[in-house]
């Protein structure tokens, strides 16, 4: 968070009801569950998510500003294999990335034994520009 911001915003919660819990599963077929916790100074929000791999979490820390994706680093690496997406060469790919129709507006690379952790990071992606626009009322 200190990266993010010039001084670390107390953490808020970000209530969801039913429909807006499968408009994200079917958005990200990630299921954020009724709450979610992020951190935001009014113009960048911050999320720390857990998307499954092929069959462990991972755990990613993604900033959003101006509906678009200012920082995604990967905080924890469970799998066995594919860890080549928590390194910058591939993270740098998400940078300025923004929704249009539900999908990233840009293709983002893979990596040959990492296509669960490449499809992981994109869906944690998505729903973490689509929670950061449920801010916005």
């Amino acid at each position: 968070m200190a990266q993010q911001f010039a001084a670390v915003p107390t953490p808020a919660m970000l209530w969801l009801d039913e429909t807006q819990r499968q408009q994200a599963v079917a958005l990200s077929k990630e299921d954020p569950g009724f709450r979610q916790r992020y951190w935001s100074d009014g113009t960048t929000s911050a999320w720390v998510l857990n998307v499954i791999g092929r069959d462990h979490p991972i755990t990613l820390g993604i900033s959003v500003k101006d509906g678009r994706i200012a920082s995604l680093r990967v905080l924890i690496y469970r799998e066995s294999r594919g860890w080549e997406v928590r390194h910058a060469f591939f993270t740098r790919q998400f940078d300025q990335a923004q929704l249009e129709n539900g999908k990233l507006d840009r293709s983002i690379d893979g990596i040959t034994g990492a296509t669960l952790s490449v499809d992981a990071l994109q869906r944690a992606a998505r729903l973490a520009l689509w929670l950061d626009q449920q801010l916005t009322p």
